[in-house]
């Protein structure tokens, strides 16, 4: 895709999903990318199984959660006041993001898929208090 593809991909779901700054969007992007690879890295443990993963999707509960541990890895203590920077206080905030990157063709989704699947996943201030971060910094992700 152009450049003025993705500059007019991008103004469409800036437009679409409110008051979320493109940072926010790349950290959706990269964020997905370690989730995918995370949940489907465990399940091929998990089952035994080799090669590449037969799908790439991942539920709006698993996406919150990699979210969270992306954020962390990439942010350590200071995860929450980034978040907070780019308007994203709370799960509910990574499902309008999400739909509104499906709805310009930026993402995909299943017939499963909703918005209500990223309602109160887990509670900010529990999931980003130092002392869970530092927990999850002493032990690595992955």
């Amino acid at each position: 895709m152009n450049k003025t593809a993705d500059q007019s991909n991008a103004a469409e779901i800036l437009a679409k999903a409110g008051p979320y700054p493109l940072e926010a969007y790349q950290f959706i992007q990269d964020g997905l990318r370690f989730t995918v690879r995370q949940v489907h890295e465990q399940r091929a443990e998990d089952h035994g199984l080799g090669g590449p993963p037969t799908t790439e999707h991942v539920s709006g509960q698993q996406l919150c959660m990699g979210l969270r541990d992306f954020a962390i890895d990439q942010y350590g203590l200071l995860a929450r006041p980034v978040l907070a920077r780019w308007c994203i206080l709370r799960t509910d905030d990574f499902g309008r993001m999400v739909f509104a990157m499906i709805a310009a063709g930026a993402l995909s989704k299943t017939q499963q898929d909703s918005p209500e699947d990223f309602r109160s996943v887990f509670d900010f201030a529990e999931a980003f208090d130092c002392e869970h971060v530092a927990g999850a910094i002493r032990m690595p992700v992955g």
